[in-house]
């Protein structure tokens, strides 16, 4: 027999979940079947979900090549200002993302690098190649703090004893603790992912979101109701609905997979 508070505890769950799929689902019964189609395939939303998922992954591939040895260097490894160095990754998670896409817009702008890289020919600000940037900057901590936990889970006895059996750091780090770490790092991945298609307010700013070149699916969304075009707004917002469901429900199905594996 369940205690009473097992009972409230469940019922809560119940009750906010049910709210929330009525929430999430009320996106799909606004628009008109006619209205969603017409927006699904007009060129404003093929051109956005291209660059939305094009940019996205491309970001997400950069920031897991440089989350990985930062969280295992922080996990493993000992060294000056480590500290100061966790906190100013972990800083970018506790100030709204606009803040972000501020700095970064400063700084790639007319001021700081920006002067520089415009007189080598490189132009990052309202073009695509400002829309990774902001992807990475604002995925990169989340990634960083999954791997860094997942790092801490992994046993470094495993580590020292491939090292006394005369394999070296590298050796012991591509064969023993990527493999040991694969659920976390693949975990890392699909919220990395995620994080870089939602992102919004840094990508506005330093993308610039221009028409049919630098609009992804939340700035379709942004765009398209304060115009009114309550349609392509709904649709975009439909698309970022499923293709993070897709996300979550791939990351469950390879969870439960390793589950069966163990055993």
């Amino acid at each position: 027999m369940r205690s009473k508070l097992e009972i409230i505890f469940i019922s809560i769950s119940f009750i906010f979940t049910t709210f929330l799929f009525i929430i999430i689902g009320s996106l799909f019964v606004i628009p008109s079947p006619q209205g969603f189609v017409e927006s699904l395939f007009s060129n404003e939303m093929m051109s956005a979900l291209k660059i939305t998922l094009s940019t996205s992954i491309l970001a997400a591939f950069f920031v897991m090549l440089v989350a990985v040895p930062t969280a295992y260097s922080l996990s493993r490894y000992q060294f000056p200002l480590k500290s100061l160095v966790k906190s100013i990754l972990d800083l970018p998670m506790a100030f709204p993302e606009i803040v972000l896409g501020i700095a970064l817009l400063m700084i790639l702008g007319d001021q700081f690098l920006g002067n520089f890289l415009e007189s080598i020919g490189i132009n990052i600000v309202f073009t695509t190649a400002g829309i990774i940037i902001a992807q990475f900057f604002v995925a990169l901590p989340y990634a960083v703090r999954i791997l860094y936990s997942t790092f801490n889970y992994v046993n470094p006895r495993f580590e020292f004893v491939s090292r006394s059996l005369g394999y070296g750091e590298f050796e012991t780090f591509k064969n023993i603790t990527l493999p040991l770490a694969k659920g976390g790092i693949f975990a890392s991945s699909v919220v990395t992912l995620a994080r870089c298609i939602g992102t919004f307010a840094a990508v506005l700013l330093v993308g610039g979101g221009t028409y049919l070149k630098t609009e992804t699916l939340p700035i379709a969304i942004y765009y398209n109701l304060s115009l009114g075009n309550i349609d392509n707004a709904i649709t975009a917002a439909i698309l970022l609905v499923l293709i993070s469901f897709v996300a979550i429900f791939v990351l469950e199905k390879y969870a439960y997979q390793n589950i069966e594996g163990m055993g």
